[in-house]
């Protein structure tokens, strides 16, 4: 003989039935949850300690950003970031479109094609061809163009070059030792194969002030 099932079984069977998928959800969500904190944990804190830990031990000056301190431990700059400089006594870097300010990092973005462009490098041209004392044709196209960055401190040779005797000048120095200092500070391609030779600006005027200060 069949019995009808109770009315007032089924709120309880279905109570189970929702308690079970909840144990089911909680069983699916468990895993990924824990892998998700174990991931933030491995790759934001403890992979990034290491490699900065490593880092600083293997590299420390680069690690600390190549600073630039003065006789008395001051940072006046980075090797690696160009600035501005006054004065005839120090050698002049690449414009910047950014105002050598490393939090706006940028390039002036100008096309070949804007009329803009061609006026402002015009007017550069001429700038530096009245300061260095030579024609326009001798002035480097690097002393009046700005790289991507903004920032990059380094100069071609020829750029250095052109600008030794105003330097010398006004320091007082022989052109001679002004320029063994540009040679000093002039590094050959990359692993003898990539970029061109290029002349720190900032490490020279470094150096420069240092001569300076030297008996």
């Amino acid at each position: 003989m069949n019995r009808s099932v109770s009315s007032s079984s089924l709120p309880r069977e279905h109570a189970a039935e929702a308690r079970v998928a909840r144990l089911q959800d909680d069983a699916t969500w468990r895993p990924a949850i824990g892998l998700g904190l174990a991931t933030l944990l491995l790759a934001g804190a403890v992979y990034a300690g290491v490699a900065t830990g490593f880092a600083g031990l293997s590299y420390p000056t680069q690690a600390e950003g190549t600073l630039l301190r003065d006789g008395s431990g001051q940072v006046r700059g980075s090797a690696w970031l160009a600035q501005p400089f006054t004065g005839d006594g120090y050698f002049q870097a690449r414009p910047s479109a950014a105002n050598y300010d490393p939090m706006t990092a940028a390039g002036s973005n100008l096309a070949r094609s804007n009329p803009a462009l061609a006026e402002r490098v015009a007017a550069s041209t001429a700038a530096v061809a009245a300061r260095e004392g030579v024609s326009p044709a001798q002035v480097p196209a690097d002393l009046v163009t700005q790289s991507g960055a903004g920032l990059d401190p380094q100069l071609s040779p020829a750029a250095a070059q052109v600008q030794v005797a105003r330097v010398a000048r006004a320091r007082g120095l022989p052109v001679e030792r002004v320029q063994a200092l540009v040679q000093a500070h002039t590094e050959g391609r990359q692993w003898g194969l990539f970029g061109q030779p290029r002349v720190n600006v900032v490490t020279l005027n470094f150096a420069l002030d240092h001569a300076a200060r030297a008996p």
